[in-house]
């Protein structure tokens, strides 16, 4: 089990941290994750280990959501220390990173999750459908809208100032 699961956990990390944006938030739900996967190790079914966890983890995820959405919004304080804001090539690359995420946070939930799973976690239609409960025509629909979307933001077009054009028979 440890062998299939390790190899999984920097991916898992990413995906939380691109979900709840807060570091500690995301640390903790893929522990959270890890526990029930190990706890639940012997229902898993035959099939992706890696899709299975990201269907936890994303599962856990959405039950966050829903309870703070419950308790209200809490934003979390950034303490950048001086270190990591010490060299200009260090602060341009961060600053792009920064708006990649602010951009890429922008995007309706449904979209980002699907982006995310396709094209940083590289998992496939089929497996990023399952971890969603969604069909596979959904993925590939919220991704190209996800991915139009997030290209009109890069260069500063206002999804509303996009005008969509109709097909003339």
């Amino acid at each position: 089990m440890l062998v299939q699961v390790e190899p999984l956990i920097p991916a898992l990390r990413r995906y939380a941290r691109a979900l709840l944006r807060d570091r500690v938030a995301a640390d903790d739900l893929v522990q959270d994750c890890l526990e029930r996967a190990v706890s639940h190790w012997h229902q898993r079914r035959d099939g992706s280990v890696r899709a299975w966890l990201f269907s936890i983890l994303h599962n856990l995820a959405v039950t966050q959501f829903r309870q703070a959405t419950a308790r209200g919004r809490h934003m979390p304080i950034d303490d950048a220390g001086e270190r990591e804001l010490a060299s200009a090539a260090a602060q341009e690359h961060r600053l792009i990173y920064q708006d990649v995420l602010k951009k890429l946070a922008r995007l309706p939930e449904e979209q980002r999750a699907v982006l995310l799973l396709v094209a940083v976690e590289d998992l496939s239609y089929a497996d990023a459908a399952g971890v969603l409960k969604i069909p596979v025509g959904t993925v590939m629909s919220r991704l190209s809208r996800a991915r139009e979307r997030l290209l009109q933001e890069m260069e500063g077009v206002a999804p509303g100032n996009v005008v969509a054009l109709r097909g003339v028979k």
